[in-house]
């Protein structure tokens, strides 16, 4: 690659010169190529698709086999991740989606966490489920530095307060302008 030279003026009998108005109007143009490249993949026709790489193949085979429950959380977590391959849900939500006790969903998640399917990572008690991006993604082709920031969040009524029938009384209060 040759050399670039930038200066006040352009240097007309050298060819790798440019003004630095001309350097200038370049870059933006290439930040502007660049931003509408992103857009673009961004608009995808394909943006309710899930990217999924075929090398995990034996390995869902191998955990539908060794789990059906777990290969089910698995699947769920999935359709249900944001575009950053991460959810956020309590045991009581996946007791009540697939009808098993706390200690089963404990066991699949376990089995999903120890051969990589997932990471989890805490916020204040609850988990958020973080799906490994070299299995399946969830978001634009390269969009994967931020892969494991940002979640959907699953509530179970069942984990609730219960909602009060009475409705409380508001005080309002009219302030007296001088």
């Amino acid at each position: 690659m040759s050399e670039l030279a930038i200066s006040q003026e352009r240097h007309i009998l050298k060819p790798n010169t440019m003004t630095f108005d001309e350097r200038k109007q370049q870059l933006i143009q290439q930040d502007e190529q660049e931003r509408q490249a992103i857009e673009q993949a961004r608009k995808s026709p394909f943006k309710s698709f899930i990217q999924l790489n075929k090398e995990f193949y034996k390995q869902e085979d191998w955990l539908m086999g060794k789990s059906p429950l777990a290969y089910r959380i698995f699947r769920f977590l999935i359709e249900h991740m944001d575009d950053f391959n991460a959810v956020m849900c309590s045991y009581k939500v996946m007791q009540e989606q697939f009808d098993v006790s706390a200690e089963s969903v404990r066991r699949a998640i376990k089995i999903l966490k120890d051969n990589k399917f997932l990471d989890i990572y805490k916020s204040g008690s609850s988990n958020v489920y973080s799906l490994n991006k070299n299995i399946v993604w969830n978001s634009w082709g390269t969009n994967h530095k931020y892969a494991k920031f940002g979640a959907n969040i699953i509530l179970a009524e069942s984990e609730q307060p219960k909602k009060k029938t009475k409705s409380e009384k508001v005080k309002q209060v009219k302030i007296k302008e001088n």
